[in-house]
């Protein structure tokens, strides 16, 4: 067992080393948890997405919520209400993006590539695809803005991140 976690150690050296050269010139221990900039963005957990850079915005200036197809979920809710009301947060930009996975198929789709590749059967689970992201867009800015638990005085912007060109696309 003992050299199962070495292992499993060794498969984040790069990580904790990373880390140890990122703490030799870190300079954010003054902030707080307080989105300076009173941004939160909604976006997908897709590598080539850095949110903060793509607005502007650096550590400290906006929260960050990540899933795959920047899906308004009850957790997100959950996550906004804690920001809107104790975080600073007064603005929403839900950014989706192009060439994303979760809406260039349907639920079969994933749930059969997922089988393809790895044996593992997700059909307990929905992936929230969808074939109309423009639409899936709308109806999660319209979840936010009637979500009963938020301030009305909330402010919801939803833009499509085209990864090819860094340029966001306003949709409401």
């Amino acid at each position: 067992m003992a050299a199962m976690k070495g292992e499993q150690m060794d498969k984040f050296d790069d990580v904790l080393i990373s880390n140890q050269l990122f703490a030799q010139n870190f300079t954010s221990e003054e902030l707080t948890g307080i989105a300076l900039k009173g941004l939160a963005i909604v976006t997908c957990m897709d590598s080539r997405i850095d949110p903060l850079r793509i607005v502007g915005m650096q550590a400290g200036d906006a929260k960050i919520l990540r899933n795959a197809g920047a899906r308004v979920t009850e957790d997100v809710l959950r996550t906004l209400v804690l920001a809107t009301h104790l975080l600073g947060v007064n603005r929403v930009l839900v950014m989706p993006h192009t060439d994303c996975r979760m809406a260039s198929s349907d639920e079969d789709g994933i749930h059969e590539a997922i089988s393809k590749q790895s044996g593992v059967d997700t059909r307990s689970l929905d992936f929230q695809t969808t074939t109309d992201q423009r639409g899936a867009l709308l109806k999660d800015i319209v979840k936010i803005e009637s979500y009963p638990l938020l301030h009305d005085e909330v402010k919801v912007m939803g833009a499509i991140y085209d990864v090819k060109s860094g340029l966001l696309t306003n949709i409401n």
